[in-house]
């Protein structure tokens, strides 16, 4: 087996595992977590995406739930909510400029004017505390 399809069967393993896991702790935040992340890794975005907006009524006060919130609205080509929940993360604190801006996955949102605006606000709020 090449080692992109073992990695592949890796990946659906877990996954299998982790659904399992969830049907027994739905609400368990790094279960949700992991289950998110891994649909978007291997490009189930509407089940990742699912999982991020019960992950961001769980905790709502966490940036990085809101960041990854954006991320999968971007992917799954949902502009405006997904410029609601970036700007939302960095209203709680999300400050990491330099992952945003190579962010692939907000690629889908790179054409439009308002990201080059979330990237000034983020911008700014990183070099303004640095002071």
């Amino acid at each position: 087996m090449s080692k992109n399809r073992t990695h592949g069967h890796h990946d659906v393993v877990e996954l299998k595992f982790l659904e399992k896991i969830s049907t027994r702790l739905p609400e368990d935040i790094d279960v949700l977590q992991a289950l998110a992340e891994l649909y978007t890794k291997v490009g189930n975005y509407e089940e990742g995406l699912m999982n991020d907006i019960q992950l961001s009524q769980l905790v709502p006060n966490d940036d990085l739930v809101w960041y990854n919130l954006g991320c999968s609205y971007a992917l799954t080509k949902r502009s405006d909510e997904a410029f609601e929940a970036l700007s939302k993360a960095i209203d709680l604190g999300y400050g990491d400029y330099d992952w945003m801006k190579g962010d692939s996955d907000l690629s889908n949102l790179q054409g439009d004017p308002r990201f080059e605006s979330l990237l000034n606000w983020l911008y700014s709020l990183c070099y303004e505390e640095e002071r």
